[in-house]
């Protein structure tokens, strides 16, 4: 397998994780990086549109990760910016980033891969949506896991609008409508504060509990409680945010939802500050999990129905390579090393594949580097990697709920640690 800075490779996304690569990659001198993208800029998941397109942000979205904690470590964002950018200012700062640094020279929009096949020499032939090939000598897919809808197995049809919360756009068309939201996730709760304002009932079902987070408790943000408590033993940490949340906003069970059955810190967290007020406020109406639909009524697991015009299934997304035949991670565990290293594609790289409990993006920043040294011929993997990718799993079934939601869940000061120690200096 080819090393050092005369190779070519492949970034496959214009979002915050194939842009930092690219800029990683140039920092060590490769000489032949070409990007490829199909929407027709930088900000890749950032870019809104008001029709449904592959980007997943609705009008109302804002960061759920503080700016702090979220930007690149060497392009801060301004100071007058708030706490928690929207969509917009988000992606000036990804297209300023890309710019700043000689990124989007390299990419070519408009312009998808339809498949990645690797060579017996480790080499990789791709093929464009335009009919072209190229070959690399690495591959890296940046291409993110929130563009794929996962929709929930449920018995029956539903006469009415059905549709998946990444066609979410706005809560003009809701106006007067009965809306129910399925899922626990931060987009099903975002999406139910915002209806909620204007439907005529706004129901959100849950399956089982999960702990409801204020984006301020105690005038702190979750982030700066974590990082300020960070060296406390885990277990102990634990206990601390469970007592802390519960003086902050009390029990789940008070505002009508399911008890979770498990540690705030043992799922992807809800942060969320209006969720809860307008629960209270009988502006959102808790129901339990469906058994099934019957036309344009839903009907509960605890005996109760309703009827109801719309559908919105905020059940998250499947992990999907559409121009991979062979990596399928949409169910089963995530077998890479650090979440990127596949050991049987060593000219393969897969960047920003896991969800922190924070940001993505600092995270693949680290990443970038460790796979810009790794082409350089400055970093191997471990010789043990494969016994490595199976503890890594082990500790995500021992850590976190056992859904493919949590298949990629990490500790967002832990695992960003972990990943620049791997780092050369």
């Amino acid at each position: 397998m080819k090393r050092g800075t005369d190779t070519r490779v492949c970034v496959v996304g214009a979002g915050p994780s194939g842009i930092t690569t690219i800029k990683a990659l140039k920092e060590v001198g490769t000489k032949d990086i070409r990007g490829y993208d199909l929407q027709d800029q930088v900000g890749g998941n950032w870019i809104y549109s008001p029709d449904p397109a592959h980007s997943s942000v609705y009008e109302t979205s804002h960061i759920i990760s503080t700016k702090r904690f979220s930007q690149y470590s060497d392009y801060p964002m301004p100071e007058d910016w708030p706490d928690y950018p929207d969509h917009r200012l988000l992606l000036r700062y990804f297209q300023g980033y890309a710019d700043e640094f000689g990124v989007t020279e390299h990419y070519s929009f408009n312009t998808g891969v339809e498949s990645a096949e690797v060579q017996e020499d480790r080499t990789w032939k791709v093929t464009l949506s335009d009919g072209s090939t190229e070959t690399f000598d690495y591959f890296v897919a940046a291409n993110g896991h929130h563009w794929n809808p996962r929709w929930p197995d449920i018995p029956g049809k539903f006469d009415g609008e059905y549709m998946h919360s990444h066609y979410y756009r706005t809560h003009l068309p809701f106006r007067d409508k009965r809306v129910l939201i399925i899922g626990a996730g931060n987009s099903a709760c975002d999406i139910a504060v915002d209806i909620s304002r204007h439907a005529s009932a706004t129901h959100l079902s849950w399956r089982r509990g999960y702990y409801v987070v204020p984006k301020l408790m105690f005038g702190k943000t979750p982030e700066d409680i974590s990082y300020s408590s960070r060296h406390i033993p885990e277990f102990l940490r634990k206990r601390l945010f469970k007592v802390a949340l519960r003086l902050s906003v009390g029990r789940m069970e008070d505002y009508g939802l399911p008890k979770p059955d498990h540690a705030p810190t043992e799922s992807h967290p809800l942060l969320n500050s209006q969720l809860l007020y307008h629960l209270r406020h009988g502006d959102i109406y808790p129901k339990g999990d469906i058994e099934k639909f019957d036309g344009s009524t839903v009907h509960f697991k605890d005996g109760s129905s309703g009827e109801y015009d719309v559908v919105i299934a905020g059940t998250g997304y499947k992990i999907t390579f559409p121009f991979f035949n062979y990596l399928d991670y949409s169910e089963g565990p995530v077998d890479l090393y650090l979440k990127m290293f596949h050991p049987d594609y060593p000219s393969l790289g897969i960047i920003g594949l896991f969800q922190p409990q924070g940001c993505i993006w600092p995270i693949s920043e680290m990443q970038g580097k460790l796979f810009a040294q790794y082409v350089l011929g400055r970093y191997d993997l471990p010789k043990d990697v494969r016994k490595r990718v199976q503890k890594e799993i082990r500790e995500i079934e021992k850590k976190y709920l056992g859904t493919p939601r949590h298949n990629t869940e990490v500790d967002f000061h832990t695992f960003h640690k972990r990943v620049r120690k791997e780092i050369p200096k």
